[in-house]
Parts: structure tokens; C-alpha cells; sequence
């Protein structure tokens, strides 16, 4: 593990593993660089694969004040740093991270974006929800605040969250918990503007299980038609953990569309 100095002074911590053409991983809200454990085995053969506990997270730092634009920054930092062409897989809100990321380096090769958090037919939450999660937070109650988002926000299916909560990753996820408010609260701000992304020539690969919800793939769709050079890849029988669910194919895609590039 290193530690890897962002533009605002946070240290944002960095696994790596494998050899060959670099790759780099950034997880989704509640995760750390752990979400990734079950692919790594598929890829270290071919790759060098670095992974991230995004901030505020596992041996990452944080700052007193919390925007999206310093997690964007954060990612721009770790590609910088890795100092060659890298090919960039965010899943959730690290596809989000990693979408903005793209206009801050000139170091990414392509772009793996799985269901990025980008608002468009509406977040899945309600001020009810913020409200109760909130509450959860404040009270100290990190599992509770967990689960609610596992169960009224991404929508899990109780056998997948079983899965979690008995592995040994799930200590890691509450303790991030009090992360996940601002996050949500980020994408609900967020608004994507086509015309910041029309000169992007990354090759982009928009990821989406075919059996998540409707917003999901109306977000690829709208994100495929702005983007320059991108396509769209379903993946079937999956939903938004395909990285836990079906390793293979998860990564299967991720190969064909490197190798295409």
C-alpha cells in the first residue's frame, strides 16, 4: 500500500498487485478498495491493478470539509501518479469520480464507467429517506444507516445482502457509513453537462446490469449519446454488484474493451 498525496494535501491510499498495463479501480459508496477482491485473481496475470479506498474511508484521510470536486481530484491524482496511459473502472459513485476525473489528467487510456451515480429520472431516494438516514447517523446507529441504504437506495436483493453482511469485508462498510449521506447528497447536486464532455476522445465502456432499474439504463443511455467515443455493454441476470455477483463476466467485458482500445 502507498499513500498518494491529492491536490488538497489528503492522502489517498493505493494497493497494488499484478503486473503489465495498468489498471485502476475505484469503488462505490460504502466500499473501500476491498469491493474488488474477487476479480483481482482474473486480472493479475495480465495487469497491473491498483485499487483505492476512496477518502474518508479505510487508511485513506479526510478533510474537515467534503466536496465532490476533491474526490474527483483524488482520482486525477492516483492516475498521475501511476504516470502512464492507465485504463480507469468506476463503479456507482466512483464512476461518477471517475467521469469527472477524465477531464482532469490526459493520462487515461479508456474509461470503464459501471451504473455511475448521475441523477437523471431520479436519485431512488426521497426526503423521507435522507431524513431517516440522517437520523441513523446522528445516533450513532452506522449498521442501521447501512442496511437502509443497502435496502431503499441500491435496492439489493436479501440473498446478495446476506452474502455481505457475513463476509469479511461488512465491518469495513459500516464503519464507512458515516460517508454516505454526503455522497447522495452529492449526486442529488451534481448535474451533468454535455457540452464539458464534448471533447473527451477516451473511449468509454458504459457497464449496466440488465436486470437494475430503469434509471440506471436510461442514465447509460443518455451518458452513450454525449459521450464521444462509447458504447454500451449489458450484462445479464445482474444488477449493480456484478464485481461480487459474476466476477467473470464482469471482467470478461472489461478485457474485450481493453483489448479493443
Amino acid at each position: 500500500m502507498e499513500l498518494i498525496t491529492s491536490r488538497d494535501g489528503t492522502s489517498i491510499a493505493c494497493w497494488q498487485s499484478g503486473a503489465g498495463d495498468p489498471l485502476l479501480f475505484v469503488h462505490g459508496t460504502s466500499g473501500d478498495h476491498s469491493v474488488w477482491t474477487s476479480v483481482l485473481p482474473l486480472l493479475e496475470p495480465h495487469y497491473n491493478v491498483r485499487t483505492v479506498d476512496r477518502r474518508g474511508r479505510g487508511a485513506s484521510d479526510d478533510a474537515s470539509e467534503y466536496a465532490l470536486e476533491r474526490e474527483n481530484e483524488d482520482v486525477a491524482a492516483v492516475i498521475d501518479a501511476i504516470g502512464a496511459h492507465t485504463c480507469l473502472i468506476g463503479h456507482s459513485f466512483g464512476g461518477l469520480c471517475a467521469l469527472e476525473a477524465a477531464l482532469l489528467t490526459p493520462n487515461i487510456k479508456g474509461l470503464v464507467l459501471y451504473e455511475p451515480s448521475i441523477s437523471l429520472a431520479g436519485s431512488g431516494w426521497s426526503a423521507e429517506i435522507e431524513a431517516s438516514l440522517k437520523a441513523r447517523l446522528e445516533s450513532g446507529n452506522l449498521e442501521e444507516a447501512l442496511l437502509l441504504f443497502f435496502n431503499e437506495i441500491v435496492k439489493i436483493s436479501p440473498q446478495e445482502l446476506a452474502i455481505m453482511q457475513t463476509g469479511p469485508h461488512w465491518v469495513g462498510r459500516v464503519a464507512a457509513a458515516h460517508t454516505i449521506l454526503r455522497e447522495l447528497q452529492s449526486v442529488n447536486r451534481y448535474t451533468f453537462e454535455p457540452q464539458r464532455f464534448k471533447s473527451l476522445q477516451i473511449p468509454v465502456l458504459l457497464l449496466v446490469g440488465k436486470n437494475s432499474a430503469k434509471r440506471r439504463h436510461l442514465t447509460a443511455e443518455m451518458l452513450h449519446q454525449h459521450l464521444p467515443v462509447s458504447q454500451i455493454k449489458t450484462l445479464p441476470g445482474q444488477q449493480h454488484g456484478a464485481m461480487r455477483t459474476a466476477p467473470d463476466l464482469f471482467v470478461h467485458e472489461i478485457l474485450e474493451f481493453i483489448k479493443a482500445i
